[in-house]
């Protein structure tokens, strides 16, 4: 019996670690069992509402609030998260909550649990998923009721027979002291289930943790056998059920939680799977109308379920790929995240992109295809998540939108990829500059994991070495930017200028860097620019007629329309073509300013040459991101002169695509109160989506406006400060007001909205901007304040963090006012203000709400720390009355006690002592994990041949661990199971002593 229950475990392993193969699935008979997903999802919540009166409470938005460790919800128990960390505010609603249950939107892409590139190369993995849950807080059930709720589920309501069901429990962790979970394996065989298809396993896939810290506990998962009793156990998990009993502590340790939790969750795809019998969760009716739909706009052969060498074209991972993708996307975007340019948005932004490209290489669809897709995934999910039928008409729109703009891009990269393939050796990878100027860190937007699956249907490696140097270069130019500093890149040198002035060589034109328009649907086309080459430059600066072979160089155009960092802007990035040959890319890193002309740093990979015609295409994502910047900056100086007067004056400036930089001559630094006012300034501007108006205009026009600002002086020339130097015309940048009125001395307009003399790229409309938030503040000299801040999907995320962290502190305070019942609850509750205090120290937040949140912390953490001191002086007077009436004469007390801290040890300590002058004490204090906590004070009669420290040390030493302290009072710990031993050693040193 022992050894096939031990051979089933090795299978049982074996299955849980593989995907499952679906094979041989048999679609279930019950009658009364739905089968139907939609039914199926409503007779999960029925059966926990109606039966085990349970409250179902909605899917929280697949978008966290205020959690930044996670780029999407995962899981069910996200939005349960401050229950299970005791930081729940105790008015809220959630903190009444006991029974519950739901069906959560989750996302696994990006982050450390990631499906994305598994997903249509086999049956089982998406992106989006729904995860049925119930859960119970505060002991309200435990592991008998969660078990046999869950066998009731699936044996009775979904008619699954028992004898295709195996269930595993936790066998237990020497190595953390925890034994195993006999309690969970009894219930399993009280329910009926044999002892060999009840099996145990170790830490890694029987228990369960949030993170490094908190909750955590055993979990059982109940598991479906595919196989069906034919031939050797095909396993695949169901259900998983995790009993939250301990919390994981900072120093790795485990301490049992006050109150335990039930959390569970199981994926409804596969649920559907078994319940109709079908050999992969694409072939059930959550998959089969979004598969007719592809089918029907394509054209392409219907979806047949092969994979790998059988799938020949790749129609059918195709199939998987898209019709996974847009039920995520759908979803993303009915939750507010769309596609975008960090983070989360830009995880989506590469689920849209791996869509289109299968959509239109593979299946050949038709342009607009995707979006038409979006009535499907209505179909099968808008009744569950009402948010979709809503914002339907919006998620067709966006993803048509960036398809369109994508396609161009695509088409590109693939003719790139050919042209290099055909240069290939037979042994040779693919070099990692190509991938890298293809790609989303690059110019054409394609993500580095749709490159390598192309390459791959080549059956081509990819340079991954050379791919990770390029991406270490990439953050450490990221990080430059955050602090800019003078980057050593090309320049021209005095002699290089005379060269060309004594040439005649006129200054570069880059009037097009402002040659852009909005669309009708609020997106921005940029244009492109033909140039003709006038001079390159090797890296040390000598003057070529031609580069190639991957070098890198200068490129000096007639024209441009590259913006070249200036001003406190970052320079464009992007990439220039042969004029006739679309399938080379010469990247281009930046532009900056030398003498008037621009100059390009670039990687040539093949021939270019002195009077060769190309045209530039800037990495538009990249530029809107800066325009969006710049303008918010505008916004901004104007906030501050509302807030502070109108005689701030700015100090400098700098942006980039990730932040914008804000440097303010201030007189005291900024109240919480003037930051929020500024911020609410800045918001109403964004709101009311107001015009940009950019105009040049001759200098004199600008010298007498009262109220109009130089913002960037410095982009011409002239030092902050300093004796200005503007051109002639002048470029003007008003919002709001058309420039001529703006301009106008009688309108009074530059007083009361941005009117600013500036030669940077701005949007045409500042609802674009989305949000403004500072996130941090420091003084840099005796007043001048620098203001960091960050704008659009950044921005929101950070004020759903900072309204996170004051709910946290809010539920703290609220915790505190209650009292705690005993020491360990007011160390919890401190704790938790310590580690709040550090997630607002450094938290992306808004900067006014962490001042007032540190400030409220600081009161916090006084008051916590006063009832810690109230509390343990109270069990310590208790401890001692207690240890009295034991030792009622003598001069020596050698005991234990029950102590949770070595601060409550030591205050029993002092207290005896106080009490028996004449006494010395030492008491031990046993904890979990066989640690034992030590203390003990001599008295004043029997020093100086015996001190404390000497005895604590002679005790611990025993125990194999340390002391510290004085002659008079000591402390220390160690490790031990025999406690008798350590008190006899205590008092054979006293006694040899006294």
């Amino acid at each position: 019996m022992a050894a096939s229950v031990a051979a089933a475990a090795g299978r049982l392993r074996r299955a849980i670690r593989r995907s499952p193969s679906w094979r041989g699935l048999r679609a279930l008979s019950s009658e009364a069992s739905p089968t139907q997903a939609a039914a199926v999802r409503d007779a999960f919540l029925s059966f926990f509402r109606d039966r085990h009166g349970h409250r179902l409470v909605p899917s929280a938005s697949v978008r966290p609030r205020g959690d930044p460790s996670l780029l999407f919800v995962n899981a069910g128990m996200n939005q349960f998260k401050p229950i299970f960390l005791g930081t729940v505010d105790p008015r809220s609603e959630m903190a009444g909550f006991r029974r519950v249950a739901n069906s959560q939107k989750c996302v696994r892409a990006g982050g450390r649990h990631s499906d994305l590139e598994d997903v249509g190369r086999d049956l089982s993995h998406h992106t989006f998923f729904e995860m049925l849950g119930n859960w119970a807080f505060g002991g309200e059930y435990f592991k008998e009721e969660a078990c046999s709720m869950a066998w009731e589920l699936l044996t009775q309501v979904y008619g699954i027979p028992e004898d295709r069901l195996w269930v595993s429990y936790f066998g237990g962790d020497p190595k953390a002291g925890l034994g195993p979970d006999l309690e969970s394996r009894d219930i399993w065989l009280n329910l009926g289930v044999p002892a060999s298809r009840v099996l145990s396993f170790g830490p890694e896939e029987n228990f369960w943790e949030m993170g490094d810290t908190g909750p955590c506990g055993p979990c059982t998962e109940i598991h479906y056998d595919l196989a069906g009793g034919a031939g050797a156990p095909q396993l695949v998990e169901l259900w998983n059920l995790v009993f939250m009993q301990h919390n994981r502590e900072a120093d790795g340790s485990l301490q049992p939680l006050p109150q335990r939790h039930v959390d569970t969750g199981m994926g409804l795809e596969r649920l559907v799977a078994v319940l109709q019998g079908r050999r992969s969760t694409y072939d059930t009716d959550l998959f089969s109308p979004l598969l007719d739909a592809i089918h029907q706009g394509c054209g392409a052969p219907p979806y047949s379920g092969r994979v790998g060498a059988a799938d020949e074209g790749r129609t059918d991972t195709a199939y998987r790929v898209v019709a996974d993708h847009i039920r995520t996307l759908s979803v993303c975007i009915a939750d507010g995240v769309s596609p975008g340019m960090s983070g989360a948005p830009l995880v989506l932004r590469r689920i849209l992109r791996r869509a289109i490209r299968f959509s239109t290489e593979v299946l050949r669809a038709p342009p607009g295809f995707l979006g038409s897709l979006v009535p499907a995934v209505v179909e099968t999910l808008g009744d569950a998540y009402p948010e979709l039928r809503r914002s339907s008409a919006q998620i067709a729109s966006l993803v048509s939108e960036d398809e369109a703009a994508f396609l161009a891009s695509l088409q590109r990269g693939r003719r790139v990829i050919e042209r290099t393939l055909k240069r290939l050796g037979p042994s040779d990878v693919f070099p990692a500059e190509v991938a890298w100027s293809l790609s989303l860190s690059g110019n054409l937007g394609l993500p580095l994991d749709l490159v390598e699956l192309m390459l791959e249907e080549k059956g081509v490696p990819l340079d991954t070495a050379g791919l990770e140097r390029l991406a270490q270069e990439e953050a450490q130019h990221r990080a430059l930017q955050a602090e800019p500093v003078q980057e050593q890149g090309l320049r021209l040198d005095v002699h290089a200028l005379g060269e060309l002035q004594r040439r005649g060589v006129p200054p570069t034109d880059d009037s097009p860097k402002y040659s852009y328009s909005l669309r009708p649907g609020g997106g921005y086309e940029f244009g492109t620019c033909e140039a003709q080459v006038l001079q390159l430059y090797t890296e040390d600066g000598r003057a070529v007629a031609s580069v190639g072979d991957g070098q890198r160089c200068g490129l000096l155009l007639d024209k441009t329309n590259f913006y070249a960092e200036q001003g406190g802007q970052a320079s464009d990035r992007g990439y220039l073509v042969l004029v006739g040959q679309q399938d080379v890319l010469f990247p281009v890193a930046r532009a900056q300013v030398c003498g008037g002309f621009i100059l390009h740093e670039a990687a040539a990979p093949e021939c270019l040459k002195v009077g060769d015609q190309v045209q530039l295409h800037v990495d538009e994502a990249w530029r809107l991101s800066c325009m969006e910047k710049h303008t918010a900056i505008h916004l901004l100086s104007w906030a501050l002169r509302q807030a502070l007067g109108p005689g701030t004056e700015q100090r400098g400036s700098h942006l980039n695509p990730e932040r914008l930089r804000f440097d303010v001559a201030t007189q005291a630094p900024l109240t919480p109160e003037q930051l929020r006012t500024v911020e609410g300034t800045v918001q109403k501007a964004v709101g009311r989506d107001e015009a940009v108006y950019m105009e040049e205009v001759a200098l004199a026009r600008t010298a007498h406006v009262p109220g109009l600002r130089s913002l960037d002086e410095a982009s011409w020339g002239s030092p902050v400060g300093g004796d200005h130097v503007y051109p002639d015309p002048v470029r003007v940048v008003s919002v709001g007001v058309p420039v001529a009125h703006a301009l106008d001395p009688a309108s009074q307009a530059a007083l009361q909205t941005s009117v600013e003399l500036c030669c940077g790229t701005h949007l045409l409309r500042t609802g674009a901007i989305g949000d403004l938030v500072i996130v941090g503040e420091r003084q840099l000299v005796k007043g001048i304040t620098r203001l960091l801040a960050v704008t659009g999907e950044q921005a929101q995320q950070a004020r759903e963090v900072g309204q996170s962290l004051a709910q946290e502190v809010e539920a703290a305070a609220a915790r505190l006012s209650q009292g705690s019942r005993d020491v360990a609850e007011a160390h919890r509750l401190s704790k938790d203000i310590g580690r709040l205090t550090d997630a607002v120290d450094t938290a992306t937040m808004p900067q006014w709400q962490r001042r007032v949140l540190q400030a409220t912390l600081k009161a916090l953490q006084r008051r916590a720390n006063t009832a810690i001191r109230k509390l343990e002086m109270g069990q310590a007077a208790q401890k001692t009355q207690e240890l009295l009436q034991r030792h009622t004469e003598g001069p020596l007390i050698v005991d234990t006690v029950s102590a949770e801290s070595l601060s409550v040890l030591v205050k029993v300590v002092r207290q005896l002592c106080k009490q028996a002058p004449s006494t010395s004490v030492l008491l031990l204090s046993p904890q979990p994990l066989g640690q034992v906590l030590c203390a003990c004070q001599v008295a004043q009669s029997a020093m100086p041949a015996f001190t404390a420290e000497a005895w604590a040390l002679a005790v611990c030493s025993h125990m194999g661990g340390k002391a510290w302290g004085s002659r008079v009072v000591a402390q220390g710990t160690g490790s031990t199971a025999d406690l008798e031993a350590a008190l006899s050693t205590a008092r054979a040193y006293a006694l040899s002593q006294l």
